[in-house]
């Protein structure tokens, strides 16, 4: 394949190595995703960071941080949000119009020059800045890389391709937490070494990430999509195989894929981002639904309590009754504890689906974050330092960490792999971007508003975490079809019903999938692509005819073909 160069891993990589060495760079950027998240919670513990450089609190008589201003703490770890927002809308109109590569070089290229800016900030309003900057590389990172790994993983291990990432992710978290607890260390902790090296140091996995990307394929989907055919089918090749048991699989992928991308381009005659949130043009695509699904996701991912416990860890923690010297320590404990659950995602993904997974995370996180609010209650109730006050906080704490242990086997992976899955083609990477614009309004509203409500609501906080995960059951169970072990292709038939409730998804994608039998199986007929008499190889079939995703127009077919049919008989 000339078309590609020689020094792309595609040509010395096949099958499940290739895959393995394409979600090791996603994970990469995953992990400094995490690490970026992690990392403000020890910074905004650092004396140096608060009073000497931000002045928005000073330190109490036992060195625990006294904030003056909540709203300007909460504002320079909000704003980085507001950049990603802007990001992702960046990077998803770049990555639908020159690729998955280029779109994660410039994401990384891009959060470089912020982190740079924000390790040599000198004030908050530099700071400010900085965040804003910083953020926008990583909303583009956040709005193609799910993308890129989706697209080129099989259907049937997508999930756990991607849980596998998210371990990662939670890999930066901890990273961040104990290189801080490290550095606290350092001089008494005082001084601007304690925080200004822990944001500098995820420019390493950046750099490294910007200069490795250029050596990986291109995402066929989105190869076919520019009319790219003869390298997307190449690609496609290398990643699922070419002989034996493997023979057919990859030309009946790309015929599913070149389907799919012609029925697009007659269903949908508007992509553009505002086009998209509204539905405006898209006829049975119905994306504007789908943009309300992935944003509403995103948002209650965070308001669910991960945000609040992720970056105000040791603000929680103090609240639980825990002393200024440990409460570091105990948070980077419960980080490790978060990275280890996210294994639990990888072996059930893919067997329990989508759904399901959401279930018993909501139920779990719902029962910890009531307990862990009714536990701090009665310890503060019993005098400082009592046995009781103790056990209780020491009840709230445990709580705290089966809250984040059930979010990284459950909530923490499907938010990020729903919105790669269930957009068309021809807008997969703005349909993406639009799950990061619900997770930044999800994150800069919660960490905007986590100072002042653990400063008016003090442990009645975990409440309002309690109440939104109840909130997630009956809206996953009415509003979200299942996108377990459906091929990319056929979540254009599951999204095809006029009814916005998953029953009625779910019966009418069952319906098309019988009528439209040549539109999206051959990716599970697997090796039943015909093949050619004289070289052995699969025929290249052409793209099928008359394929609609409206059931009604299917059955007008159908009646016209026996009509045409009885008529024929009697004439």
């Amino acid at each position: 394949m000339d078309l590609i160069p020689r020094s792309n891993v595609v040509h010395k990589l096949e099958k499940r190595s290739l895959l393995i060495a394409i979600n090791c760079i996603a994970a990469l950027s995953i992990f400094f995703f995490g690490y970026d998240q992690g990392m403000m919670g020890g910074v905004n513990g650092a004396e140096n960071y608060y009073k000497d450089t931000m002045h928005f609190g000073h330190p109490a008589p036992d060195g625990s941080p006294i904030i003056d201003d909540t709203l300007l703490q909460g504002g320079i770890v909000s704003i980085y949000y507001v950049g990603t927002l802007v990001g992702c809308m960046v990077g998803g109109w770049f990555g639908d119009k020159y690729g998955r590569i280029k779109t994660i070089a410039l994401g990384a290229a891009w959060a470089v020059i912020g982190a740079s800016l924000q390790t040599s900030a000198m004030n908050h309003t530099w700071m400010i800045f900085a965040r804003l900057i910083n953020g926008w590389g990583t909303g583009i990172l956040n709005a193609i890389v799910p993308v890129w790994a989706t697209e080129t993983a099989e259907h049937k291990s997508r999930g756990q391709f991607v849980a596998i990432e998210f371990t990662l992710n939670i890999f930066g978290v901890v990273v961040a937490y104990w290189l801080e607890y490290g550095c606290s260390f350092y001089k008494s902790g005082n001084g601007s070494f304690v925080w200004r090296f822990p944001i500098a140091f995820q420019i390493i996995p950046l750099l490294f990430l910007f200069f490795v990307v250029w050596l990986f394929p291109e995402s066929p989907r989105w190869l076919v999509k520019v009319g790219r055919e003869e390298e997307a089918r190449y690609i496609l090749g290398r990643l699922r195989g070419e002989t034996g048991e493997d023979l057919g699989r990859a030309e009946a992928e790309f015929q599913d894929i070149r389907n799919i991308a012609e029925l697009e381009r007659k269903t949908a005659t508007h992509s553009s981002y505002f086009s998209m949130f509204f539905g405006i043009g898209s006829g049975k695509l119905h994306t504007g639904r789908r943009v309300q699904l992935v944003i509403w996701l995103q948002i209650m991912q965070e308001w669910i309590g991960i945000a609040g416990v992720t970056i105000y860890a040791p603000t929680i923690f103090r609240t639980a009754g825990i002393s200024n010297t440990d409460v570091q320590w105990i948070s980077g404990l419960n980080t490790i504890t978060y990275m280890l659950s996210t294994l639990i995602c990888v072996f059930t993904l893919d067997r329990i689906g989508r759904r399901w997974t959401l279930y018993w995370g909501s139920v779990v996180q719902g029962i910890s974050m009531f307990l862990a609010g009714g536990l701090t209650t009665a310890g503060q109730s019993h005098p400082l330092g009592s046995s009781l006050a103790k056990a209780y906080s020491s009840g709230a704490v445990a709580m705290i960490f089966l809250f984040t242990a059930t979010f990284g086997a459950t909530w923490l992976t499907v938010p990020w792999l729903y919105p790669a899955e269930i957009f068309p083609l021809e807008v997969r990477a703005k349909g993406n971007a639009w799950g990061v614009v619900g997770w930044s309004v999800g994150n800069g509203w919660l960490t905007l508003l986590c100072p002042v409500m653990f400063k008016a609501l003090k442990e009645k906080t975990y409440y309002v975490f309690a109440a939104a995960n109840v909130i997630t059951i009956p809206m996953v169970w009415a509003l979200y079809p299942e996108s377990n072990q459906r091929t990319l292709e056929e979540m254009n038939l599951v999204f095809a019903a006029d009814s916005i409730w998953n029953w009625e998804a779910e019966r009418n994608f069952k319906i098309l999938k019988e009528q439209n039998p040549e539109l999206v199986q051959a990716a599970h007929r697997g090796q039943s692509i015909n093949l050619d008499p004289e070289t052995g190889l699969p025929q290249r079939q052409s793209v099928a005819r008359n394929m609609s995703l409206d059931v009604n127009a299917i059955h007008a077919q159908h009646d016209d073909m026996a009509y045409e049919k009885q008529t024929f008989k009697h004439g």
